[in-house]
């Protein structure tokens, strides 16, 4: 009886440990995109830009903040080493250059669809635009790949990695060669945003280029 109960014991011990383990594995990188996607209606970060041109080792770094509302709007505001601003107001798309006080503005519907921005603060179709699967795990991170399905997307591809259900690193390799690095920091999920960081007027005396 006692042999009987030590190995009842050690099976119901056996079957704990295995479904713990069963139970803490991590979502995949698609599985968190989704549930990103699918939860996140707001959202806020710091991120840290790096961009190596193809066959070059010297790196480019800039630091910013980036917020999003579903569908559509987003602010990329660039601080370091010098001040540019993205914005997304779910019509059109702003970029703005201090430094030129110039101001580049298309239709949001053409500049979104296909970016890399809307894989973070787009809607809910993402393979309309994106052929999107697994990347696997590497350093901690679960990753997706995404691969624009539109020939004039402008880039290749673009990986993210995820963890606990935030993305943390985004790398998108451009038709070019070239590879931008985000990683983002402090990353808060359904955040109270304020609805005018997603409008933009054009500066005084600026020069507005585009539609």
């Amino acid at each position: 009886m006692t042999a009987r109960l030590a190995r009842d014991g050690a099976t119901a011990l056996l079957a704990t440990l295995l479904l713990g383990a069963a139970t803490a594995a991590p979502a995949t990188g698609l599985e968190q995109l989704h549930a990103f996607v699918g939860s996140a209606r707001t959202g806020k970060a710091a991120f840290t830009q790096r961009v190596v041109g193809k066959g070059q080792s010297s790196v480019k770094e800039s630091t910013g903040t980036f917020t999003f509302q579903r569908p559509g709007k987003f602010r990329w505001a660039y601080e370091k080493p010098y001040e540019q601003l993205i914005v997304g107001d779910g019509g059109k798309l702003w970029i703005y250059d201090r430094d030129l006080n110039q101001v580049i503005v298309r239709k949001l519907d053409l500049a979104l669809g296909s970016s890399p921005a809307a894989l973070l603060a787009g809607d809910n179709a993402l393979e309309r635009n994106f052929d999107v699967s697994d990347g696997g795990r590497s350093e901690g991170l679960e990753l997706i790949e995404a691969k624009p399905k539109a020939a004039e997307s402008g880039f290749l591809r673009v990986r993210i990695g995820f963890k606990d259900h935030l993305p943390r690193v985004m790398e998108i390799t451009d038709t070019f060669g070239n590879v931008t690095t985000l990683v983002f920091a402090g990353f808060e999920r359904n955040p109270a945003l304020d609805a005018a960081q997603f409008r933009f007027v054009p500066p005084p005396g600026a020069d507005v280029v585009g539609e």
